[in-house]
Order: C-alpha cells, then sequence, then structure tokens
C-alpha cells in the first residue's frame, strides 16, 4: 500500500515540477467540470498530450453522453466492478446513487451478484457491458436490445464507455493510489 503522494508510483505533480504543458493540460483540466485535477489525471499527467485528450473524451461521456446519466453510472459501475477498481466504484457509485441507481441494484453488483430488480433499461445495460468485458464483444441479442432503445449513437457510446472507463481502472489500479480520505476498499 501506498502511504502518500510521495510514494507514488506517479506521484502528483507540484506547480513549480509541472512542465509548461503539463500547467496548461492542468489548467485545462481544473477549468472543466471536475474543478480540479483529481483521481487518474494525477497519473496521467505525467504524459499531458495524452492526458489532455482522455479528460476530452471523459469529458464529452459524462457531460455531454447522449445516455440517461443513471445508465452512463450504471455502466461506469459495471466496469469498474469488472477490474476490481477501488477508486472508480468508490467515486461513481455516489454518483450513480444521485443520478437514480437504485441502492440495491449497486449493492449486489458491489457484491457480485446478479441484481434481481433492474428496469428495463438498466438489464439491457447490464447485458451490453457485461459481455462487452467478459469476451470483447456484444452478442446480438444484447446489441439489439440496445439498439432499438438508444440507437447506433447509444450503442457506440455505451461500448466507448467501457473502453473509456476500463482504461481508468488500469491506470487507477496501476497507480495504486491511497483511497481519497483513507476510505476502506469498497470492492472486494
Amino acid at each position: 500500500m501506498i502511504d502518500g503522494m510521495n510514494d507514488a508510483r506517479f506521484p502528483r505533480l507540484t506547480e513549480e515540477s509541472m512542465t509548461r504543458e503539463q500547467r496548461q493540460v492542468a489548467a485545462a483540466i481544473a477549468a472543466g467540470p471536475r474543478g480540479e485535477v483529481r483521481g487518474p489525471f494525477i497519473p496521467l499527467l505525467h504524459h499531458p498530450a495524452l492526458a489532455q485528450k482522455i479528460q476530452q473524451l471523459g469529458e464529452e461521456l459524462r457531460w455531454k453522453g447522449r445516455l440517461p446519466p443513471a445508465l452512463t453510472e450504471l455502466a461506469v459501475l459495471i466496469t469498474a466492478r469488472r477490474w476490481t477498481c477501488q477508486h472508480e466504484w468508490l467515486i461513481h457509485e455516489k454518483l450513480a446513487r444521485r443520478a437514480g441507481v437504485s441502492g440495491s441494484l449497486i449493492d449486489d453488483l458491489q457484491a457480485g451478484r446478479q441484481p434481481s430488480h433492474m428496469t428495463e433499461d438498466e438489464a439491457a445495460v447490464l447485458a451490453f457491458c457485461t459481455e462487452a468485458h467478459a469476451t470483447g464483444r456484444v452478442g446480438e441479442a444484447a446489441f439489439n436490445k440496445i439498439l432499438e432503445r438508444f440507437g447506433r449513437e447509444g450503442a457506440v457510446e455505451l461500448l466507448v464507455l467501457c473502453g473509456y472507463y476500463s482504461m481508468m481502472a488500469m491506470v487507477l489500479n496501476t497507480a495504486s493510489m491511497p483511497l481519497p480520505d483513507d476510505a476502506p476498499a469498497p470492492l472486494q
């Protein structure tokens, strides 16, 4: 376990230690809806060109996406559970609850259980994302349910959500940063 940010694999950069490009990217991230450089952007800032493009994609998915916020957050939780990403789960579990995902659905996902109570849309997202994470592709039945409800644009968005948050989970898991406020690991 990492004791502090100075011992991290990707330490938090100070204003003084940043390059001009890193300062520009950090300022752009802080000026956007995130409001600060946090989570996966602490390690990503070590490669500012990638951090800039990744944060733009994340901003598009989280704040400008076409899927309802509850389904977006459900897809993120499914991804966090798939990769046992403590940081991703800790942050997005709260966002999912605020967006209207039921506590029982969240609890079932957290425990690794098949949820027993879901809306039709939630069940479609769960099937779609679970297949994408398990095999790298989505079968006809799961794809067609998303296609019927959200169109091709929604299907692409859901696939990209799975990929984006998988990438972020890998960054966070590899960075081995401590959880905010010394929170206990929410996933087993």
